[in-house]
């Protein structure tokens, strides 16, 4: 078991913190020496105090070429919501590239995207291609692919730089999913998510796809509650990196979210 130390990344809407990475923007040298090399999935906890930009992630074969690299699916848990607390999440009809950069240049992209409601508790699942900003007022824990690639179609007149042909070469028109309280469990193919807690569950084996290499780590993350993990004291957002068929023992009061790379590697 290793318990893993945030990188913190500000931003002009707020922070991110990097739970879990050996991505080259932001790597821990513990991480990827304890999974022998490139982790398949990127762990943060961001907080929006503003809104962020509205946004594309390129999918694995847009990714490759544009950029040489893996794509960016991701989700996200709502770990604390202010009343009134939303999310842009898909967009709201079917629209020609055209459509999409006339409303971006004419500052009426927001009569084009759907603006959620979200509380604590809540997930959104959401697959590269899918157009999407975070309202200010939350905290999140995001689980994604490790790429650090965003293509921004629209930042508020902030002055950041825009990649509008990009993005909207990424836009897949995808049905979004309704947002509702996290199930228990999510499997997708780059990642498995499974919520649980100690009156559940006091000793487990740790399992993932590989017995050795990348695929072989798991991370418990905390969402909530007190308690112990192998005997080690934690407390609310801390990590930490499992081995393939390590016991995982927890004790106390704790809520768990346990993320398993999938079999997909890229």
């Amino acid at each position: 078991m290793l318990k893993l130390n945030p990188i913190v990344s500000t931003k002009i809407w707020g922070y991110e913190l990097w739970k879990a990475s050996t991505h080259e923007n932001g790597p821990q040298k513990e991480l990827w020496d304890f999974v022998q090399g490139d982790y398949p999935l990127l762990v943060k906890v961001i907080q929006a105090d503003d809104v962020l930009s509205i946004q594309v992630h390129p999918d694995d074969e847009k990714a490759k070429e544009l950029e040489g690299c893996r794509g960016k699916t991701e989700c996200w848990y709502v770990l604390d919501a202010k009343e009134g607390a939303s999310l842009i999440y898909g967009m709201n009809g079917t629209y020609s590239d055209a459509e999409i950069k006339e409303a971006v240049n004419s500052n009426t992209l927001e009569s084009f995207v759907r603006s959620v409601p979200v509380k604590p508790g809540d997930f959104v699942y959401i697959p590269a291609g899918t157009v999407h900003a975070i309202g200010p007022g939350l905290r999140l824990l995001e689980v994604q692919q490790s790429c650090d690639i965003t293509y921004r179609l629209y930042d508020w007149g902030r002055g950041r730089e825009c990649h509008l042909d990009k993005a909207v070469s990424c836009i897949k028109n995808l049905d979004a999913q309704e947002i509702s309280q996290f199930k228990k469990t999510f499997e997708c193919p780059y990642f498995t998510l499974e919520k649980f807690n100690t009156e559940e569950i006091k000793t487990e084996t740790i399992k993932c796809p590989e017995e050795s290499g990348p695929l072989s780590v798991g991370l418990i993350f905390v969402l909530d509650g007190e308690g112990t993990i192998n005997g080690e004291k934690v407390q609310r957002e801390d990590i930490f990196a499992f081995k393939n068929g390590e016991r995982l023992q927890a004790e106390g009061n704790l809520t768990l979210m346990k993320i398993i790379p999938g079999a997909t590697e890229n």
